[in-house]
């Protein structure tokens, strides 16, 4: 099976590996003339584990190239898969398909024979239908049909989510078509993953759905974890209990400063718009963005609140910018929040990241980059982890206090036990971890409150 892929971003670059790992021929079609001069010699644009192994040793095979022409590729190849961005659009929260309907003008010509056309971008319900509408305008002639197929990837992991999938949703109104996405997929199904065939709308609305899902699971636990400061719960144990109910399941329930990366902002934000354009607000999914956006916020005060109030003439050592661990994306992280707003409050800020530094370097000015972790902590006042990739996990708490000036530990991402760092000397600031002198407030404040009552 001959494969075309338009866009080497993540998602293009990530599947044209793996379905050229399943043996089909694959080529994967970029704009960029710089990327796929890159790509042509081995050089990965992105860091994601294990993808430079994959692409080597399928372009060593011959079943993976890459090119910036399409119409050779488009004009031999059974699918065509559209693997574009869908950015956010200014001013309105919805996707921008620009790059889809660019796209789909560009093959268009060069369609022969029957071709599966398939999204594999995000796109918003109805985007099958236009597209089957302008390839039929614009080449009435052709035999094609138009599937969707979303990915549900997730950065750091995505070769193995390719490989090993909870399931693979195909949206897809013509039996020739389900037939010959069945095929692409059988490698995967021999293995019994499910592929699960939906309609167009089914499947692109599911995608936006399962993101938004996940979004809110993640500032419920946040709101949780707030909880648990005040009553003086540690949320850590709340979301062990309440992750062991399979109705519920473990995922996703770890607080921290807020969602970010190129998918979870965006889709919530175009999942709301798409409610209010059919008149049907999701006024859940909008409070869930809400919530999101003021964490990052209080994330910040939490950092002033640390050190007294001011961060003023402070200097601050942080430990991470990525969204997530094991990615270099920096898009929507909440460090692009809060590490700005600690520069203009006075702070002198000095960040470590393992792979950030490449995007994050334009994105955030004002903050000073170190060599490594060790070197953030050289005369900080405070220490404060944003992303919890594993290799801080196994540094020394002694070492990193011996280097600062003063002693404040500000884990938003729960990586350290409150014990080991009180060991080594630090004033230790967690999320949702029982904070005893808040706890006691509060319980004298509720005592205050039943007395003059």
């Amino acid at each position: 099976m001959k494969i075309c892929i338009i866009g080497a971003g993540y998602v293009g670059l990530v599947s044209a590996a793996c379905f050229a790992e399943f043996g089909w021929d694959v080529t994967c079609i970029d704009k960029d003339l710089d990327r796929v001069t890159d790509l042509q010699n081995g050089t990965i644009p992105i860091y994601e584990p294990g993808l430079d192994d994959l692409v080597e040793r399928n372009v060593r095979m011959g079943r993976l190239a890459f090119d910036s022409n399409l119409a050779s590729a488009v004009a031999n190849s059974d699918v065509v898969f559209l693997a574009v961005g869908t950015p956010m659009r200014r001013g309105d929260g919805h996707a921008d398909l620009s790059y889809i309907f660019d796209a789909v003008a560009e093959l268009a010509p060069h369609l022969n024979g029957f071709t599966v056309i398939t999204t594999k971008s995000t796109v918003p319900v109805g985007t099958g239908r236009r597209v089957e509408r302008s390839l039929k305008e614009l080449r009435p002639d052709a035999d094609f049909s138009v599937c969707s197929n979303p990915e549900f990837l997730r950065e750091g992991s995505a070769i193995a989510d390719f490989m090993h999938p909870d399931r693979v949703l195909v949206g897809c109104d013509d039996d020739r078509a389900k037939e010959l996405m069945a095929r692409l997929y059988k490698p995967l199904s021999l293995r019994d993953a499910p592929v699960l065939f939906t309609s167009r709308e089914s499947a692109e609305l599911a995608k936006y759905a399962a993101n938004a899902f996940l979004a809110m699971k993640i500032s419920f636990i946040n709101e949780i974890a707030d909880l648990s400061e005040q009553v003086g719960a540690d949320v850590q144990e709340v979301a062990t209990a309440i992750g062991r109910d399979r109705r519920i399941g473990e995922k996703f329930l770890h607080p921290g400063p807020g969602y970010g990366g190129s998918c979870f902002p965006k889709d919530v934000a175009a999942i709301i718009r798409t409610a209010r354009e059919h008149r049907s607000p999701l006024t859940l999914i909008e409070t869930v963005q809400h919530i999101n956006d003021e964490r990052k916020l209080g994330m910040e005060q939490r950092i002033r609140y640390a050190l007294g109030g001011n961060a003023e003439g402070k200097t601050v050592g942080v430990l991470g910018v990525t969204f997530k661990p094991n990615t270099d994306d920096v898009r929507e992280a909440p460090s692009l929040t809060i590490l700005p707003i600690l520069a203009h409050n006075g702070a002198r800020v000095r960040v470590f990241d393992p792979q950030g530094r490449r995007h994050g370097e334009s994105e955030l000015s004002g903050v000073e980059w170190c060599e490594n972790a060790l070197e953030v902590a050289d005369e900080a006042d405070a220490l404060v982890i944003l992303t919890e990739w594993n290799e801080f996990r196994a540094l020394s708490l002694t070492e990193l206090k011996k280097r600062m000036r003063g002693n404040i530990l500000v884990d938003l991402r729960n990586v350290f036990a409150p014990e080991d760092a009180e060991e080594a000397g630090f004033v230790y600031h967690a999320i949702g971890r029982p904070n005893k002198k808040l706890y006691e407030f509060n319980a004298r404040q509720n005592n205050l409150e039943k007395i003059a009552g």
